[in-house]
């Protein structure tokens, strides 16, 4: 079918007026550019649920993808229970139009006969994951683009156990959506199956986030200057109070960034992995002297942690340097708690550090690895209930999650444990930063960084999609005078041995990326985005480090090896 006749389908029944004008328009201007990028695609399910750019079409956030997204889960739901009563909770952020989507989502829900527990106001992503689980509910559902553009909305799917879907079910309600026509949507609300949710809920979050994020024997959190914001996002909802519960009394809170505002009016962009949008956030912490910076995205799941280095300048980690820290934090605490009983486990991703493992190594705990995107930590954490116990685990993507009390990343739980490690370092005479040189000496300096290349529109996808095939079909043998031992390629499920000819398999789902390793250790990742018009290559370059004093040379050559791979490669 050609986009125009898709485009004509938008025009009648069941659409509402103002669907049916929005589209008539544009094909009235003849704005082809326009009704392409609406219609040349259904939107779809990836790496973090569905995620779209606001208005009429098959390939926008609207009144009928949420819709259909909903009918197409009940369905599921249904075939999968039959004769249960059914409950979902629905959580949503601070983006235009989240609060009207959640409750036109809730009245899909209830039109179809489902209980709906619909929080009263906005609320970080993590405390819905932790809600199904407190409420036994049967799935959940949140509204959020995480940290797009203000002109993305979004809907992620949890199951029972409060991770977001995975295999089987995702294939499986993912086939009862696209089986739907949208005059199969029932709209037909019944408002008496709707349970607001509000203070109860966040009474149990913080209690179980200060639990699960700070430990007992740390000294001088009243001590350990902070400096927060939330960019606008939803966890000024909860990061203050959580702060203040654990103990952290100094909190300087960015005023200009405290209001939820889905505009983001003081950022380019609401991402804390990007360094512009802490910067409000360290000029105060540099003008009080602050110890340490938080920030959090919109839906208050992925946090930025800059801390003072030993240069006396707020530094701001990457995802890597964070995840390796908080981890390290929890196994020495573990350790000397007596809690390692060598059925423990961590997280981690396929194109996150390497350092991890050798982490794991260390403490006598296994490292479990999947796929990027919290689901699969989620999935880990699952299938190990009652034989293994989840300590913590992360991703490159600045997500951590500390304890299996709820099934995603939370930036509020990681920001205590972030703060409880920089108080300890503090009380201890030394700090955060000291702490990460340490751990390079102990498992060596390894150094990464990400280049995101974005295309947008189709054109923008078949280029993608392009590069992916020259990487496949050209591969690399050689990468800055180091040859490629592994090619790692998870959409065919195959490790091949450069050097020796050997291949075996891959036993995690398959998935479009390729990774390839060289015999000194280094690990170039490539990567479409799944959840935005992006190409992500990942670079993990790493080298001895004989003594903390020697670290600042030691990552000017590694910083050098990058930037020339990146030239080798003219990315």
């Amino acid at each position: 079918m050609n986009i125009i006749d898709k485009a004509q389908i938008w025009t009648k029944a069941p659409f509402d007026s103002a669907t049916q004008n929005e589209i008539k328009a544009l094909i009235e201007k003849n704005d082809i550019d326009q009704l392409t990028d609406r219609f040349y695609k259904d939107l779809e399910f990836g790496t973090g649920g569905m995620r779209g750019i606001m208005g009429a079409g098959t390939n926008r956030m609207n009144r009928y993808t949420y819709g259909k997204a909903t009918q197409g889960l009940v369905n599921y739901m249904k075939k999968r229970f039959p004769n249960k009563e059914l409950s979902v909770a629905i959580g949503y952020d601070c983006r235009h139009n989240s609060d009207t989507f959640a409750k036109l989502v809730a009245d899909v829900l209830t039109a179809n006969g489902v209980k709906v527990f619909l929080f009263s106001e906005m609320r970080p992503t993590p405390e819905l994951s932790f809600a199904v689980r407190y409420l036994k509910c049967d799935a959940g559902i949140v509204l959020t683009a995480s940290h797009n553009p203000p002109e993305y909305n979004g809907y992620k799917v949890y199951w029972s156990d409060g991770g977001q879907i995975v295999p089987p079910e995702d294939k499986e309600i993912i086939a009862e959506v696209e089986a739907l026509q949208y005059d199969e949507i029932n709209f037909s609300a019944n408002d008496k199956l709707i349970q607001y949710l509000g203070k109860e809920i966040d009474e149990a979050f913080w209690q179980a986030s200060v639990s699960n994020g700070t430990f007992p024997a740390t000294k001088g959190r009243e001590n350990l200057k902070i400096v927060y914001t939330s960019l606008h996002g939803t966890s000024i909802k909860l990061m203050p109070e959580a702060l203040k519960r654990a103990g952290f009394t100094d909190v300087n809170i960015v005023e200009a960034q405290r209001v939820p505002d889905g505009n983001f009016p003081t950022v380019e962009s609401p991402n804390p992995e990007e360094p512009a949008a802490l910067k409000m956030a360290i000029e105060l912490a540099e003008k009080i002297n602050a110890d340490i910076v938080l920030g959090t995205d919109p839906d208050s799941d992925r946090i930025g942690v800059a801390v003072r280095n030993n240069e006396g300048k707020m530094q701001l980690l990457n995802g890597n340097q964070t995840m390796c820290l908080m981890t390290e934090y929890l196994l020495k605490n573990w350790k000397s708690e007596g809690k390692l009983k060598g059925k423990e486990f961590i997280g981690s991703t396929i194109v996150s550090t390497d350092m991890m493992e050798k982490i794991a190594e260390n403490y006598g705990v296994e490292i479990k690895i999947g796929l990027t995107g919290f689901k699969w930590i989620a999935k880990m954490v699952r299938e190990a209930e009652g034989k293994q116990t989840y300590i913590g685990g992360g991703e490159e993507s600045f997500g951590y999650m500390v304890g299996d009390f709820n099934r995603d990343k939370d930036a509020i739980t990681a920001a205590l444990l972030a703060c409880d490690i920089a108080a300890n370092a503090k009380a201890n005479g030394s700090s955060m930063y000291n702490f990460l040189l340490e751990m390079y000496v102990k498992y060596g300096f390894y150094k990464e960084y990400l280049i995101s290349m974005v295309r947008k529109g189709m054109d923008g996808a078949a280029l993608i999609k392009q590069m992916m095939v020259d990487l496949r079909e050209n591969p690399l043998t050689e990468i800055f005078e180091e040859k490629v031992k592994y090619v790692a390629d998870y959409q065919s499920s195959v490790v091949r041995n450069l050097l020796n000819g050997t291949s075996k398999n891959i036993e995690i789902p398959k998935s479009d990326v390729l990774i390839y390793h060289t015999e000194k250790g280094t690990k170039i990742s490539a990567r479409p985005s799944g959840t935005e018009p992006k190409i992500k290559f990942y670079f993990s370059v790493n080298a001895p480090l004989d003594k903390v004093e020697n670290a600042k040379l030691i990552e000017g050559q590694l910083d050098e090896k990058i930037k020339k791979i990146v030239e080798e490669l003219k990315l």
